[in-house]
């Protein structure tokens, strides 16, 4: 083969370009050639939602720029010092080197402020992004075989990014993110039995020790950021490989794609949407101030900000303890703070309930087909309302988590709020799951009625004997397919419980659960029947539709 590369531009006179001859280099060693025919012209659909995955990478490679950049300047060390430095307010004030740097880098570093900003913005719209985007996935059934395990990585890559926000906020030391440290320490020493050696183990001894922002610094800039980089590359290598789900539509099944060829559309489309990504977040990180770490002034043990809040996607772990009572067990001269450890240990566990919910179903369904065809939201309504009462969840504990903030701002009582969420923490989730399985089976309805009597025109016609009716105009047979292509399997049953012989079969306890919960999600309670084609040619044949 290299043979005859080589020959022939000399039987035609002329020599190989370096790019060519480059290319050859390459492909005899790495057989690129091959592997670029086979995937670069690979079929992509299109839709918006797609780019909520592409948000949160887009923000994940800004994060790591301009975290780069910041590295540089930034000192994480807990040794104490008197600022003399471009921010007269605080000149004299006693404070660590690690506040002092990041003061540097915001009045002395030049673009060191916009760069602070933009990333402490990117990192808000990278978990946000993933959150968004993990909801997406989770409503259209998207973690379905053969996605399980990208579910397992997406979760992780937003477990894993809430954790290294907090040490990234944290890295400062300003008494904002100083108090957020102190309630780490707290929750820390709750926990029974090795609480405290936990504590004096991060800390370096009694709070606030010396050491926490130089521990924090590594895990925050190279362990953390490296596992999510290796979930970033095995995610994408696995949406590459199982090809990108479709929403319902003709000519889409689980063997074909709809779409635009990965090279050129794809890749031109990407590389525009990174740009504008960073686009925004630079103009955020320009004009919206946050973070202002001077205005905050260094952490001190003995102070408390008024208003200290978390980054929002750590609020609802904040709001968990804020609301729980503050009960305690005294025993053989130790205290055991159950009003911060349980709810310390409900904040991984309501996001594990999130990361489970795929095997969960799988377990209930028995479904063991791969699916590349996503649900409607409404022709799941178990699951959705699922989804939603999660969702209301996490908003109420959000308001706990900031209820003081609540209070001043809209004139309230600090205690009504409280007890509004603790009541709500019960009431909102199920409330939410009522309404929105109504909601979707009212859709269904709709959906059925579309289909069996077509789109309402507005137009009002009246008959030869008087009567007045609206003229509904047939769906066309697109519309048709997408309302009318899901599945509705009946759900697992246990069978009779005696077999032909007379003899009672044993049905074990996960049996009986199992067929409970099928019943439930996907039961007769939870769809509506879709017309039949018999039901369609009988009600649109004849002077039945109008």
């Amino acid at each position: 083969m290299d043979g005859a590369r080589s020959v022939k531009p000399q039987a035609r006179g002329q020599e190989a370009g370096k790019g060519e001859r480059l290319a050859d280099w390459t492909d005899g060693r790495l057989g690129l050639y091959a592997l670029a025919k086979a995937n670069m012209r690979k079929v992509f659909p299109d839709h918006w939602s797609f780019m909520l995955g592409e948000v949160c990478l887009y923000s994940f490679l800004i994060l790591i720029l301009t975290g780069v950049y910041l590295t540089l300047f930034f000192e994480p060390s807990g040794v104490e010092v008197v600022y003399h430095g471009s921010y007269e307010p605080l000149n004299g004030v006693v404070m660590t080197r690690a506040f002092e740097s990041t003061l540097d880098i915001s009045f002395d570093v030049r673009g060191g402020l916009l760069i602070r900003q933009i990333h402490h913005w990117a990192a808000l719209v990278f978990v946000t992004g993933m959150l968004v985007h993990m909801m997406r996935v989770f409503f259209t059934g998207a973690f379905r075989k053969p996605r399980e395990l990208n579910w397992v990585f997406g979760w992780t890559l937003l477990f894993l990014g809430i954790i290294t926000g907090l040490t990234g906020y944290s890295l400062p030391d300003d008494l904002l993110s100083g108090t957020g440290i102190r309630f780490s320490q707290g929750a820390i020493l709750s926990v029974p039995i090795v609480g405290t050696y936990l504590s004096f183990f991060l800390f370096g001894g009694e709070f606030p020790g010396h050491d926490i922002i130089s521990r924090l610094f590594p895990i925050h800039v190279l362990v953390l950021p490296g596992i999510m980089l290796g979930l970033v590359v095995a995610h994408l290598i696995l949406v590459f490989y199982h090809k990108h789900t479709q929403y319902p539509g003709p000519g889409r099944d689980n063997r074909s794609v709809v779409g635009m060829p990965f090279l050129p559309v794809y890749i031109a489309k990407a590389g525009g949407f990174f740009f504008l990504t960073f686009g925004v977040l630079a103009f955020m990180g320009g004009l919206a101030q946050i973070n202002p770490v001077w205005a905050f002034g260094p952490y001190r043990p003995d102070l408390v900000t008024t208003g200290a809040q978390p980054d929002w996607y750590l609020g609802f772990s904040e709001g968990l303890i804020r609301v729980m009572p503050g009960w305690e067990i005294n025993a053989w001269g130790h205290t055991l703070q159950l009003g911060v450890f349980i709810p310390f240990s409900l904040f991984p566990l309501i996001l594990l309930a999130l990361g489970v919910y795929p095997f969960v179903e799988a377990w209930i369904t028995g479904d063991k087909r791969e699916h590349h065809i996503l649900d409607r939201p409404r022709n799941v309504p178990v699951r959705t309302g699922l989804g939603v009462a999660w969702l209301s969840l996490y908003v109420v504990l959000l308001i706990g988590g900031g209820n003081d903030i609540v209070a001043t701002h809209l004139h309230l009582s600090i205690n009504a709020i409280t007890w509004f969420v603790r009541v709500s923490v019960f009431a909102a989730p199920v409330l939410a799951f009522v309404v929105t399985k109504r909601i979707c089976l009212g859709l269904q309805r709709r959906d059925r009625d579309k289909v069996l009597h077509g789109r309402e025109t507005g137009t009002v016609k009246r008959l030869p004997h008087g009567e007045y009716v609206e003229v509904h105009e047939p769906l066309a047979q697109a519309q048709l397919h997408t309302l009318t292509q899901h599945e509705q399997e009946p759900p697992y049953e246990i069978g009779p419980l005696v077999d032909a012989n007379g003899v009672r079969r044993p049905v074990t306890l996960t049996r009986r659960a199992r067929a409970g919960l099928a019943r439930a999600m996907f039961g007769p309670d939870t769809r509506i029947a879709k017309p039949t084609a018999q039901e369609y040619r009988e009600i649109t044949s004849g002077d039945h539709h109008h």
